[in-house]
């Protein structure tokens, strides 16, 4: 995900992916000829007039040559760019895939393995270590998958690319900040299509920012020094306020009688009030008696797991706004810490809506009047917003969760 901003594959991750050698010359001239149409300049002449803004804002003429030597659009990135998921990915299932067995007993043996130097980093920058494994392996499973696409290359694609050209812009400039200052060469500064790069899966502007030199080498290197990767994913989630005296939440028993609206990251309350609330800890328990803030969110609805989240929550959000991706930072955090799995009971049968469903619920329920932006396929706030409304008028629990029961009800109204 790289901190700051959103993932751009379906599951949330930006797993490396290897430029395909089946595209023919002829193929590659046509799809670049595509992008020429859309900004109606020919790339080499964006690459001059991008080269001047760059000498004007401190870069050095020979990291410009050196770097951009030979660079071109690679339309497979735009492929990737303009690529949309079929179907919906539902919790468990990226769960599944997110935190399975194999991943914690790595994560677990990584932890012995580098017991001293994670104790450090995590005194020296108030972050737990089970957290940074965490990070570290949905990132780039433990520094295997970082990415085979040249940053500058990726970054400059998407650049003259018109779709979102002045961020990459950005992040293309800041890659060669990095490349500029000596930290890695551009031939070495690998990562994702979209320029995410080394085992956090930084972006440039990101690593700008908060990329540390642990080791003391004169290079703050992601990419191969793991006291750099460690001290910079630390770094970035203390400066971002992080706090280490608590934990990213826990799974809870709710009341049968529970006030839907209460539900979402919008409405935050205090342990002492949820409790008064009737929640209870998944064990059946009460509630921690103390004054920590939190919200509830409910990944798969009211008939799923229901999670009281607290500030550090909000944190991984930071990093990547998928709550998804922050569920799963959190449960595989508590998993390398010896906790149990999951204990709501999973559903015997659970099929994922298709894009073109939940761009008909947007539709449907812009015709009976509800604000939910573009029926483009995308559940975000407003949609999120519009459900929950239209459940609570006509009968069904408020939590805001798009499913088959909510399609037919709709069909029907």
């Amino acid at each position: 995900m790289f901190p700051y901003m959103r993932r751009f594959t379906k599951s949330g991750f930006l797993c490396g992916l290897l430029i395909s050698a089946a595209f023919s010359s002829s193929v590659f001239a046509e799809e670049v000829s595509s992008i020429k149409t859309e900004t109606q300049i020919p790339f080499d002449q964006w690459l001059i007039d991008f080269k001047s803004e760059a000498r004007g804002k401190g870069i050095s003429n020979q990291t410009l040559e050196t770097s951009l030597k030979g660079v071109k659009p690679i339309p497979k990135i735009i492929e990737y760019d303009r690529r949309q998921p079929e179907f919906t990915r539902t919790f468990w299932s990226y769960l599944d895939r997110a935190v399975n067995s194999q991943r914690i007993k790595k994560a677990q043996e990584l932890q012995i393995t580098h017991a001293v130097l994670l104790n450090q980093i995590s005194k020296k920058y108030g972050v737990q270590s089970r957290f940074l494994l965490a990070f570290w392996g949905l990132e780039s499973n433990f520094g295997q998958h970082t990415g085979g696409f040249s940053v500058i290359a990726a970054d400059a694609t998407l650049a003259y690319d018109t779709r979102r050209s002045d961020f990459f812009r950005t992040q293309l400039l800041e890659a060669l900040r990095i490349i500029d200052a000596g930290h890695i060469t551009a031939e070495n500064m690998q990562g994702s299509w979209a320029g995410a790069m080394g085992h956090l899966q930084f972006i440039p502007s990101t690593y700008n920012l908060y990329a540390v030199d642990e080791d003391g080498d004169g290079r703050q290197d992601i990419w191969n020094t793991l006291p750099d990767v460690f001290g910079s994913a630390a770094n970035y989630l203390g400066q971002i306020g992080w706090d280490d005296e608590y934990t990213w939440g826990r799974e809870v028993i709710l009341p049968k009688s529970f006030n839907w609206e209460f539900a979402g990251l919008s409405v935050k309350k205090s342990l002492k009030e949820w409790h008064r609330l009737g929640i209870k800890k998944i064990s059946g328990n009460s509630l921690p008696d103390v004054d920590l803030e939190a919200s509830l969110i409910l990944p798969s609805g009211h008939k799923g797991p229901a999670f009281l989240v607290y500030n550090n929550f909000r944190k991984i959000l930071n990093w990547n706004r998928s709550i998804h991706y922050a569920l799963a930072v959190g449960h595989l955090s508590d998993r390398i810490a010896g906790k149990a799995p999951l204990q709501t009971a999973r559903p015997i049968k659970e099929r994922p809506l298709h894009r073109t469903e939940i761009e008909e619920i947007q539709s449907l329920l812009s015709k009976h009047g509800y604000d939910v932006g573009k029926a483009d396929g995308i559940v975000g706030k407003k949609t999120r917003d519009g459900i929950r409304e239209f459940q609570i008028k006509v009968g069904l629990p408020g939590d805001g969760y798009p499913d088959e029961a909510l399609l037919l009800k709709l069909r029907q109204s």
